[in-house]
């Protein structure tokens, strides 16, 4: 079940638009039918897809018959127009939707919302989690927190009849537990218990930590981990309430296998769409549209997170992180290629790109790392060349500490990485000025290099140079006519002063032979 202002939420962001609405948004939503030519009998339901329906006045007559308060049709405009009117007058709420939009996708969205009772607060765990807390916690007589296998939050059991310990509500307060309680508690083979074993374990209280006495259960399928269950409780649990604890971690087991595939259903349709925008597609702002993002420029982000040994298991959790929640309640779209997340965000504000890496390392466990990197901002159409500058500007963040870097910020940067990059390839003279210079220097511990590029630095200043090194003016004019001696540098032509520039800066750090 679903209520139908959650079901116009989620699906707005598919391009689907609500025209004729007499009915409550509030009215909830228990059933599908789908319109089949080739079956006359009676059929009936609360949301009706017109698959096939030519007109708006034909979708709406097939969903009269079949008393239903939800009609969607596929249209344009014009249709959209009709539909309004028709709406109103019959009584049904009319969706219409993007002629681009095709049935199969949206059928699995609006399945998985109605028949799966997947109305969520965060957009991927079930709301009746909270409706088992409750359960839970009346069975057994003690306050009820159920965890993912992060030890996020996903739900817990009233306030109102189970008084909270301080552990308890830092839990619900930080949305998951306190990193100084997870490591006493892996300290105490808790986590490792989890990992191993399907039997509840007593976790004695600990009043420093502000935690009373409780008992955890693993979730798992077979033998996967999912999370945990916890329950207050001043002594281990025995009996029906024991019982009552393990059938329960069996039951949120189910919850979270169909809200994982639901959430994946989700996932995969919204990468799809921003793939399709980072690789080019004519059709750049329906595109767009489709993902529930406002028209106008927007930011790239590339982010490479890393956690311990292993490779993939940051990158994951991230692109968990990064589409947990439906459209309405995230500003952002993300999608997986290869080892990097990206996820676009509307606006032009780098701030509000750099804040966004922020928040979204402080989710991640306290142990990882987040390199990243922002294009400048792009139009939907200009998206595969943000793709690009986003990427090189990752790729200079792993390479410095510091915030994450903007391609408008830092073009320089990329422009000097580029060339080093095409250093390292072996695309530098291998003789020359400069890489007679650098040998000179290597040879007979001379530092031409350093004086030339001071003095390039200086824009030709003898004074600025020297001040830069720390010698007097005379040493570097004498150093400069010495290099003329020793090559067929000329500083006084601007195109090899400029050469010789590039030359330094794209061989800086390394030692050509």
């Amino acid at each position: 079940m679903v209520t139908l202002d959650r079901l116009v939420n989620v699906l707005g962001g598919y391009g689907v638009r609500l025209c004729g609405c007499r009915v409550p948004r509030s009215t909830e939503l228990r059933g599908v039918v789908v319109h089949d030519a080739a079956d006359d009998r009676e059929v009936s339901g609360e949301v009706y897809l017109a698959v096939g329906a030519g007109t708006a006045a034909e979708a709406v007559g097939w969903a009269v018959a079949a008393r239903a308060s939800v009609v969607l049709v596929r249209g344009d405009d014009r249709l959209a127009a009709e539909a309004d009117e028709l709406g109103d007058a019959e009584g049904i709420a009319v969706l219409v939707v993007d002629p681009r939009v095709a049935w199969s996708e949206l059928g699995g969205v609006v399945y998985g919302l109605v028949l799966e009772g997947r109305e969520t607060d965060s957009g991927r765990g079930p709301t009746d989690l909270f409706a088992l807390a409750d359960s839970l916690a009346s069975a057994i007589g003690g306050a009820v927190v159920i965890e993912d296998r992060s030890a996020r939050l996903m739900a817990y059991s009233s306030l109102r009849d189970h008084e909270a310990d301080p552990a308890r509500v830092a839990t619900i307060l930080g949305r998951r537990i306190p990193q100084d309680l997870r490591e006493l508690l892996a300290a105490r083979g808790v986590a490792a218990h989890l990992m191993t074993s399907d039997e509840p374990l007593f976790v004695p209280a600990v009043p420093e930590h502000g935690l009373s006495a409780r008992m955890v259960v693993a979730v798992r399928a077979g033998r996967e981990p999912l999370g945990s269950v916890w329950v207050s409780c001043a002594e281990p649990l025995t009996g029906a309430p024991r019982a009552a604890l393990v059938d329960g971690a069996r039951t949120v087991a189910l919850h979270l296998l169909r809200s994982r595939a639901s959430a994946d259903l989700e996932r995969q349709v919204e990468s799809d769409l921003v793939i399709r925008l980072l690789e080019g597609t004519p059709d750049a702002t329906t595109v767009v549209s489709r993902l529930g993002m406002p028209p106008g420029p927007m930011r790239l982000i590339a982010v490479r997170p890393h956690l311990g040994d292993e490779p993939h298991a940051a990158l994951l959790l991230a692109f968990e992180l990064a589409t947990t929640g439906f459209g309405w309640s995230r500003p952002g779209r993300s999608a997986l290629l290869g080892v990097t997340l990206y996820t676009l965000l509307p606006g032009e504000n780098a701030d509000t790109a750099r804040r966004w890496v922020y928040a979204l390392q402080a989710a991640l466990p306290p142990t990882a790392t987040v390199h990243a990197g922002i294009a400048a901002a792009a139009t939907p159409g200009e998206l595969p060349a943000a793709r690009q500058e986003s990427d090189e500007c990752l790729a200079l963040h792993e390479t410095r500490p510091g915030p994450p870097p903007t391609y408008d910020e830092s073009w320089h940067d990329i422009l000097l990485q580029r060339l080093r990059a095409a250093a390292r390839a072996g695309r530098v003279p291998a003789r020359g000025p400069v890489a007679e210079l650098r040998r000179h220097d290597r040879e007979h511990g001379t530092v031409y290099i350093d004086t030339l590029s001071a003095w390039l630095a200086a824009q030709g200043d003898l004074t600025a140079a020297g001040e830069r090194l720390g010698v007097h003016q005379n040493t570097i004019r004498n150093r400069l006519r010495r290099m003329s001696e020793l090559t067929a540098i000329d500083l006084s032509d601007p195109d090899k002063r400029f050469a010789t520039a590039i030359d330094l800066a794209a061989t800086e750090g390394l030692n050509p032979r």
